[in-house]
């Protein structure tokens, strides 16, 4: 069983808080939200800026809540 996640915050990552332009940056959010805005605005995120521990949050958030997929079209 994957432990659970502590909330994350968007600014400490960069294309998560690009994503999440509309709300707070500072403000921490559950980390079953930060993985629907990654999945839902996917094509939005700059694959080529993703930073070395913004993949790890993304292969961490897949791996608990979309049993080690990350649903995009692109």
């Amino acid at each position: 069983m994957t432990a659970n996640i502590a909330p994350i915050v968007p600014a400490e990552f960069p294309q998560l808080q690009a994503l999440a332009w509309n709300r707070d940056a500072a403000r921490p959010i559950p980390a079953e939200e930060a993985f629907a805005l990654y999945e839902r605005n996917w094509r939005f995120v700059d694959q080529k800026r993703l930073t070395q521990r913004e993949k790890l949050l993304i292969r961490k958030l897949a791996d608990k809540f979309g049993h080690g997929i990350l649903l995009t079209t692109s």
